[in-house]
């Protein structure tokens, strides 16, 4: 594991490193996918209209060739030890954690990893009971409805923050023993701050180990969130006049310079905007009576309202 939280699927680095003074990346690495690769396809569509999260798309492809592989490598009579898939996504509110979440399950699923590849989400209140006992069936319950998919924590960090008296910590234990049950059967994906994410690794000595993925989920800079703007408004049939679209630009460079990182949730805020921007744009409309064309597709200045403002 390197010190950024990025893995190498590679099982030994040795081979690794040999294959490498062997074989030059370029000849390694086909540019096309073949054609029995169509789950893989598929999900790489899919993820090609996700703006930005390049170590997570490199992240996902390696997963896929591991699995694909150790597949051949059973074929062939060699050893191929099952692996368990237990992620950890560290990032800021808004970075796409959830969404790649329905994605893998959606993959694994496909790969016949999972047998069924939904998702649960689940939280703190899910997990957490009111009396001795009671948490460790909610969390029992959860997992269940999780088999042969994926259960996804948000916020888990919340789950240590109780002290020694809180029944957080009885969660915590009841899913790690479950992590190693039933480690084939179902994926456990916890996600949140990665400030937050680092300590709750240290509440539980088996937790750390249990994790062998761990994907960062970067902010989303300035451009990226202008594009992720112009995919939300092509997808609604809508378009921003010249002077909307500078003064988003402008607002956005303002509340990432006065937010901090922490507070300020990157995709979901400018969806928040694009939809407020919609129901006014509605207004607008109503109270001039005027519906052509391009005037229904035109989300114009006067139309971005922010509560910061």
């Amino acid at each position: 594991m390197k010190s950024n939280g990025q893995i190498s699927v590679v099982l030994n680095s040795q081979k690794g490193k040999t294959i490498s003074k062997e074989l030059p990346d370029f000849q390694v690495v086909p540019k096309d996918i073949p054609v029995e690769h169509a789950a893989l396809k598929e999900i790489e569509e899919e993820l090609g209209a996700l703006v930005g999260m390049d170590e997570m798309k490199r992240m996902i492809k390696e997963i896929y060739a591991w699995i694909y592989v150790n597949k051949k490598r059973e074929e062939m009579g060699l050893k191929a030890r099952k692996q368990a898939l237990h992620m950890m996504f560290k990032g800021n509110p808004g970075t796409g954690k959830t969404t790649v979440a329905r994605l893998i399950g959606k993959l694994f699923q496909k790969m016949n990893v999972l047998s069924k590849g939904h998702l649960i989400e689940a939280e703190r209140a899910d997990l957490v009971g009111e009396y001795i006992g009671h948490t460790a069936q909610k969390t029992r319950d959860l997992i269940k409805k999780a088999q042969g998919g994926i259960l996804f924590i948000d916020e888990a960090y919340s789950l240590g923050r109780g002290g020694e008296k809180d029944f957080g910590k009885e969660a915590i234990d009841t899913l790690v023993k479950h992590m190693e049950d039933k480690q084939h059967e179902f994926i456990l994906i916890l996600a949140g701050y990665s400030r937050e994410m680092d300590y709750f690794l240290t509440l539980n000595p088996g937790l750390h180990s249990r994790f062998p993925l761990v994907i960062d989920f970067p902010d989303y800079n300035i451009n990226q969130l202008m594009e992720i703007s112009a995919r939300m408004l092509v997808e609604r049939e809508y378009t921003f006049s010249h002077e909307a679209e500078r003064k988003l630009k402008e607002h956005l460079i303002w509340v990432k310079a006065v937010l901090s990182p922490n507070s300020f949730s990157n995709g979901r805020y400018v969806r928040n905007i694009i939809e407020k921007s919609i129901r006014a744009q509605a207004m607008r409309l109503l109270m001039l009576n005027s519906y052509d064309r391009h005037e229904l597709m035109t989300l114009r200045s006067n139309d971005l309202v922010f509560e910061e403002d």
